[in-house]
């Protein structure tokens, strides 16, 4: 890394990633126990949804196509964003990234028509994400967003050797100008050229550095984030006082009780309130932009937004 890498390192968040990761995580979920909590909570909301393409392109161990999540070009794209990256890019890049894949009727598909393949790619992603992470993405997006302040943090106040110091084990920083790796099965020796370097937080990527550096993108590292252990705890509903002194206690509790998604009976048993009562709790929040609401099967389910989680981690 020179001078002018160094310049150009900068954050980001990844949606498109965490579908990614998350994948191998349902693929092999004895592996990853702290993850426990959310793979029964999305088995069920998965069954409809033929996940086949997406499972072969994404297999248990070992290297990943980069056409799958591209590095982001912002620092917080959403995920429709991301898929439009995806869809754009071309014909090489795809073939490239198959072959290092075992052949299945569906990579063949694929392979015969691009751009059939990536359109087909596209929708399921956009299914499995609003089944399996949207109505969690507020509480993943919190928690990446607290660490890449303390990342910059570090950065501004250390340099380099302080951040590369303490984003993982499996890192090392020589202060001369290397950036050490360690992956198991892979030996790569690259200067960067100056495109300088992207650090994303996945919160599914287990406790490995996952690392990028086809061409044409910005060389990237997915680390682990910091408080990943804290993401799935069960929340008891009881707010903090101030905050219940502003939203009222029953809108304040309904928002504490939502550690996961759930639906309207399933709230009102928590916080000792009548169906109809959180229902007409609910719509204001909603109408607020304090909660989310998505559909699964029959059940409607209520999930916290951002701007929810940020109100209850400053009530902390």
């Amino acid at each position: 890394m020179s001078v002018a890498d160094l310049a150009s390192t900068r954050f980001a968040l990844s949606p498109l990633w965490e579908v990614t990761a998350s994948v191998r995580v349902l693929r092999a979920p004895d592996e990853h126990a702290l993850h426990r909590r959310w793979v029964g909570a999305v088995r069920d909301r998965l069954r409809r949804i033929d996940l086949r393409l997406l499972r072969d392109l994404v297999p248990a161990s070992g290297g990943l196509p980069a056409f799958l999540a591209p590095p982001p070009s912002t620092s917080t794209p959403d995920i429709a964003t991301e898929l439009a990256a995806m869809r754009s890019l071309g014909y090489e890049r795809i073939r490239s990234g198959l072959d290092m894949l075992a052949t299945t009727p569906a990579i063949e598909r694929f392979r015969e028509d691009p751009d059939a393949g990536l359109a087909r790619l596209a929708a399921v992603v956009e299914a499995y994400w609003e089944a399996a992470l949207a109505p969690w993405w507020p509480r993943i997006r919190t928690l990446c967003e607290h660490d890449l302040r303390y990342r910059a943090a570090l950065l501004a106040e250390g340099g380099a050797r302080r951040l590369f110091a303490d984003l993982s084990p499996h890192l090392a920083w020589d202060g001369a100008g290397t950036l050490r790796i360690d992956t198991p099965g892979w030996t790569i020796d690259q200067a960067l050229g100056g495109r300088g370097l992207l650090l994303v937080p996945t919160v599914f990527g287990g406790d490995r550095v996952h690392s990028v550096v086809a061409e044409p993108w910005q060389p990237t590292i997915r680390y682990r984030p910091r408080g990943l252990g804290m993401l799935w705890r069960a929340e008891t509903p009881r707010a903090a006082a101030g905050l219940a002194g502003v939203l009222g206690a029953t809108r304040a509790s309904l928002l504490a009780a939502l550690g996961e998604p759930a639906d309207t009976g399933d709230l009102a048993d928590r916080c000792g309130i009548s169906p109809g009562g959180a229902s007409q709790q609910l719509q204001l929040l909603l109408k607020a932009g304090l909660v989310t609401r998505h559909r699964a099967g029959r059940r409607v389910l209520y999930a916290r937004t951002v701007t929810a989680e940020a109100l209850l981690e400053a009530a902390r």
